[in-house]
């Protein structure tokens, strides 16, 4: 199913503009799909292209990122910013009820979302995220200090220009990407320019969180989370890193299958992604 072309639409929402690709019938059970930090809807394809017999996908370019527009420069980038943007889209597609699949921080959002609105989400599915590093009280102060320096540097920065767009494809392959995951990042987050080509990407996302959860806050949007979930993590990504994220975890939610699976953090691009798209389905369809 990799020659599956995604139809592209867009939103305005809150006065932003908001992008995605789709995959399959828009009659199909609906799924929407929120990628990782500094990735975009095209991070999907793969994985959507296999789902879109059974489904129709909608892969979000998140505020900032891919096609989509920037947020203002008053505004900030932290992971519930989404919530509102999110909630317009499905109101606008006319869902009533839908999954949700999200890797990295689109699994953080997908997370939090799915614990403010349990009564949308159907079926929620973790691919190698699934909240945030919490922050104890203690650090408040540095975390806003930290916050209004990055912002203030980031405000104006100005991105490298790269003479072709296979050269933005050979920095995203050099932190980790194999060459097929690398092309179809990065060909979605670029925009050409004068002198060649340079990030779409809003330079804030990289800047700190104003506000960060404590693990108190963490725990209750876990406890929150009434869904049906399936977290699966990456041997050598949150699994193999941060192994204390799994520690009660069966505890702290009320539905959750944990699961994990051989590769990097973007495994859902690499190799195996039809046995991986095989398990999904079988997930979103109530079979294990």
């Amino acid at each position: 199913m990799s020659d599956v072309v995604p139809v592209e639409r867009a939103w305005d929402v809150h006065g932003l503009h908001l992008t995605a690709q789709c995959w399959g019938d828009p009659e199909s059970p609906p799924v929407l799909a929120l990628h990782g930090w500094l990735d975009n809807a095209a991070s999907f394809a793969p994985l959507a292209a296999c789902l879109a017999d059974a489904f129709y996908v909608v892969a979000l370019d998140l505020s900032g990122h891919g096609q989509s527009g920037w947020r203002s420069a008053d505004a900030t980038y932290q992971v519930y910013d989404d919530l509102p943007q999110i909630r317009g889209i499905i109101e606008q597609l006319g869902w009533s009820k839908f999954a949700l699949i999200g890797h990295s921080r689109g699994a953080i959002i997908g997370t939090l979302f799915a614990a403010t609105f349990p009564e949308l989400v159907s079926r929620l599915i973790l691919l190698d995220g699934i909240v945030p590093s919490p922050l104890e009280p203690a650090g408040f102060v540095d975390q806003m200090r930290n916050f209004v320096i990055e912002k203030e540097r980031l405000l104006n920065r100005q991105y490298r220009i790269f003479e072709s767009e296979q050269q933005a494809v050979m920095v995203r392959e050099e932190q980790g990407l194999n060459r097929a995951s690398a092309q179809l990042i990065a060909m979605r987050n670029l925009r050409a320019c004068e002198g060649g080509f340079t990030w779409s990407t809003d330079p804030r996302l990289r800047g700190a969180s104003a506000v960060k959860m404590t693990t108190e806050q963490i725990d209750v949007v876990l406890a929150a989370v009434t869904t049906p979930t399936l977290l699966m993590a990456a041997e050598q990504g949150l699994a193999g890193k941060h192994p204390e994220v799994f520690q009660s975890l069966e505890e702290r939610m009320p539905d959750i299958k944990l699961e994990q699976v051989p590769g990097g953090h973007h495994f859902h691009m690499e190799n195996g992604v039809v046995t991986l798209a095989q398990r999904l389905q079988r997930f979103l369809l109530g079979r294990g």
